[in-house]
């Protein structure tokens, strides 16, 4: 129910507006008009249904002068039907406006003695004394609670019901997503089934195949397997198809170094030739070794000298094995060739993360040259006066000298000066030069010498 003075909602128990303390009025507002409409009504029906006298019989035959002087007028039945709604409603109007002025008084007198606790008469019954204006605001009170309550938990369950259907979507979205398929591919591993682990990695490679878990999950199934050559395809033809893919390449250098492979990180990258993928993953490049001078074949004692681009140690072999930080030589100075032969050096650069470069090589040959047979003075013939015999020995070798005709080695005479021709005899000397840094001796010399006396 509403107030009429105050448009406050009053509770149907109470007959007091909470908010203002108007008395509640249950019966229609007093209009004058009523009193009248209500008086005309009754008129008409008492007019309707009496009898006609002599004098208005008169009255009509002056007007009409044709009709029956003894004619009364009957009323038909809606006229009649009319005629009674009429006169209920003009009684109920005659209630209300008694009721009006008797609600008019109560409130004069409340006004006057201040007592909110007087019976309310209007329409002829008692009604229920007001409640106190404090209980009435503590009910009140109490039924908004209630309501506050209701409505709270009425969206509560409303944003439940749209939290239960926003998460339903959400799994459903997540478990067709590409997240959602690689979780699905490796829970297929764990439980070792590899078909479906390689379909699930699939789909997900279909939906973004720019993405690198899938390739690491694939990857991942052969490595389960002990299969790496075939885990390490996956990356190959990833990046094959995708040469410009930095994350790929990161993928694949992940997978090299957790499978203890750093290695073959470098030979990855030696085939890249995309300058941005090489930018991002710099800290993994190692430069392979540079000789100085190139390979080749030298006369003379060589010094091999060895640089990289990145730094980091360089470890060098040169019995043609591939060199490691474990099994190769600490390069600290040029290596010194110094003998005849033929050598392979080989050398690998070793950056700061630890990550070997690809084997560089070069094979050098050392040949020195041979010298011709020594110069022996003087030359062969008769003396009568014995001679100095002397041997030219160019630098970078030593004469060797026999005088009883055999040939001479590193074991005969080393020739330090010159020789005097034995006394009446008949000598064949014989001389040859060894290279010092190789032992390579040259042809011998012979010379044939007979001394006399006069």
């Amino acid at each position: 129910m509403i107030c009429r003075h105050c448009g406050a909602n009053i509770p149907d128990d109470q007959m007091v507006c909470p908010e203002c303390g108007a008395e509640v009025q249950i019966v229609p507002d007093y209009n004058p008009l009523d009193d009248v409409l209500a008086r005309e009504v009754k008129g008409s029906v008492e007019g309707a249904t009496r009898q006609i006298q002599t004098d208005d019989i008169r009255r009509y035959r002056r007007g009409s002068g044709g009709q029956n002087a003894n004619a009364t007028r009957v009323l038909s039945q809606g006229e009649m039907d009319r005629i009674r709604r009429d006169q209920r409603y003009g009684d109920l109007r005659q209630g209300a406006a008694s009721g009006r002025r008797n609600t008019d008084e109560l409130r004069r007198q409340r006004q006057t003695t201040g007592n909110v606790q007087h019976p309310r008469q209007g329409t002829g019954e008692m009604r229920r004394p007001r409640q106190n204006t404090g209980d009435l605001k503590r009910q009140r009170q109490q039924k908004r609670l209630e309501a506050a309550k209701r409505k709270r938990r009425n969206l509560l369950i409303t944003l439940f019901v749209i939290l239960a259907l926003i998460v339903a979507g959400v799994v459903i979205v997540y478990q067709n997503s590409y997240t959602g398929m690689i979780r699905k591919g490796y829970n297929a591993i764990q439980e070792k089934d590899y078909t479906a682990a390689e379909r699930y990695f699939e789909r997900a490679v279909n939906k973004d195949r720019s993405r690198p878990e899938a390739y690491v999950g694939r990857a991942e199934i052969y490595i389960d397997q002990d299969d790496l050559d075939s885990a390490e395809e996956v990356f190959q033809d990833a990046i094959q198809t995708q040469p410009s893919n930095v994350k790929l390449y990161q993928a694949a250098i992940d997978f090299y170094m957790d499978t203890e492979q750093a290695g073959k990180i470098s030979e990855l990258l030696q085939n890249c030739e995309d300058r941005t993928v090489l930018d991002a993953v710099s800290d993994y490049i190692s430069s392979a070794p540079v000789f100085s001078p190139e390979e080749g074949t030298f006369e003379e004692v060589q010094e091999i000298t060895l640089t990289s681009e990145t730094s980091g140690d360089i470890y060098y072999t040169l019995d043609g094995s591939d060199p490691s930080a474990e099994s190769g030589t600490k390069y600290t100075e040029p290596i010194l060739l110094q003998e005849e032969g033929e050598f392979e050096i080989r050398a690998v650069s070793v950056n700061s993360r630890g990550i070997p470069s690809v084997v560089s090589s070069g094979t050098y040959i050392i040949q020195f040259p041979i010298a011709d047979a020594p110069a022996v003075t003087p030359s062969t013939g008769q003396y009568s006066q014995p001679q100095q015999i002397t041997i030219t020995v160019p630098d970078g070798y030593t004469a060797y000298y026999t005088m009883d005709g055999t040939t001479p080695t590193v074991s005969s005479t080393q020739y330090t000066g010159p020789v005097a021709m034995p006394e009446n005899a008949q000598t064949i000397f014989m001389a040859i030069l060894v290279n010092n840094n190789n032992g390579k001796a040259t042809e011998a010399t012979t010379r044939n010498y007979i001394t006399t006396s006069e």
